[in-house]
């Protein structure tokens, strides 16, 4: 095992006094201590040469790397692998080359101050992100715990709450938490006006108006939640292939023929950290694609221009994939079954009779399951209701075996 060369340490508003012994004594030994302005601040007895974040922050990993021989050390924000950089530094440096020293994380201070169990909390961060990723979060009697962006966010966030029906939540923006210059914010969303800090963390308790409107996680979103042309996997359909592609965190998906990206955005909204690779040929439906995931809460969907398997080659190896259009084309699903990790999920639809011929030959061929799952809803018929039909859709889904490189 290699010694640790790294320090990465958590700092609060009480500096160096609330540091753990350890911690104290690597920041007193370091001949460089990279970091932003705030903690510099926090740390400002400490005769050391001072780094800022390096711009762009991707520069970051080789500007550490280049001090590895001078004892460095990072100051950051409570608990560095908490919406932090620990975890973006341990996958370009070895964990075993760091030594993390942990702080009060603001979701624990915030939690303590309101008197939340943390553990019966959403937790979430709009830093660096559009604020639309507290979506997937947002039910009634729900309570989130936010990192924010700057003194913007609070203002930012009750505007999204009113959109969708939760004006009467209560919000309240935590500053300088555990230091002497603490702060505390109450209101509710729909009469916000207060002015707080840039740095500080928001508690939300969500409330539910007769008017509000949010969306399970667990797939089947109501197909007018999504901008689309028609050409889509429908809200029922949609649940099935989700359950079939069995989404879990930090999954990667291939959407094949991603349309307007429904299943897309449903996948990465059911699991922490999945990423979704939606490959669409038609520009008119990528822009929906990206506005859709934006509005859903999922801005972080990876719109690939292009048609399969032509720009597969350039993708990276998935842990499941959906083909919701192409199945018929040359090449696609060998493309695809080809990248799938052993282990991961392929799942198939497809509505024409030439595309149910295809999959039952790969059913054949590979296993796997097949269904058809034929949907219908109660529709007016003059004065009275009957069943209107929707065309059937015909499903296959395998799972590759382990140990199969084809």
């Amino acid at each position: 095992m290699v010694a640790p060369w790294l320090h990465i340490i958590g700092i609060g508003e009480d500096g160096i006094a609330g540091l753990a012994e350890s911690a104290r004594r690597a920041l007193e030994e370091a001949e460089v201590i990279i970091g932003g302005d705030r903690h510099h601040e926090l740390a400002a007895n400490v005769t050391a040469e001072r780094m800022r974040w390096p711009s762009p922050f991707n520069a970051m990993i080789d500007t550490i790397r280049a001090q590895s021989d001078r004892k460095p050390v990072i100051l950051v924000t409570g608990d560095p692998l908490w919406y932090s950089v620990g975890a973006r530094i341990t996958k370009a440096i070895p964990a075993d080359e760091i030594r993390f020293h942990p702080q009060l994380s603001a979701f624990q201070w915030a939690a303590a101050r309101m008197g939340w169990s943390i553990a019966d909390c959403e937790t979430a961060t709009v830093h660096g992100r559009a604020a639309s990723q507290l979506l997937p979060h947002l039910a009634p009697n729900i309570r989130i715990l936010l990192l924010t962006k700057d003194r913007t966010t609070p203002a930012t966030v009750a505007a999204l709450l009113n959109e969708w029906g939760f004006g009467e939540s209560r919000m309240t923006a935590l500053a300088a938490l555990g230091g002497e210059a603490e702060q505390r914010f109450d209101g509710l969303a729909v009469d916000w006006a207060h002015d707080v800090p840039d740095f500080h963390t928001l508690a939300i308790e969500c409330v539910a108006g007769p008017d509000a409107r949010w969306y399970p996680r667990g797939g089947g979103l109501p197909d007018d939640a999504f901008e689309h042309d028609g050409q889509m996997t429908k809200q029922d359909v949609r649940a099935v292939t989700l359950a079939k592609l069995a989404p879990y965190p930090d999954a990667m998906l291939w959407d094949i023929g991603a349309g307007c990206g429904s299943v897309s955005v449903e996948w990465m909204r059911a699991a922490r950290g999945a990423v979704a690779y939606a490959v669409e040929p038609k520009a008119e439906r990528r822009a929906m694609i990206v506005t859709n995931s934006v509005a859903l809460g999922t801005e972080k969907i990876i719109v690939v221009e292009g048609k399969a398997p032509a720009v597969c080659a350039e993708l990276p190896p998935p842990d499941a994939v959906f083909i919701g259009g192409g199945a018929t084309t040359p090449g696609v699903f060998e493309a695809a079954w080809s990248a799938l990790r052993p282990g991961g999920r392929l799942v198939a639809n497809g509505v024409t009779l030439e595309t149910e011929s295809r999959l039952a030959d790969l059913h054949r061929e590979h296993g796997g399951e097949m269904a058809r799952i034929a949907v219908q809803k109660a529709e007016a018929v003059g004065p009275y209701r009957g069943w209107r039909a929707s065309m059937p859709v015909t499903q296959w889904c395998v799972v590759k075996p382990m140990g199969e490189d084809e």
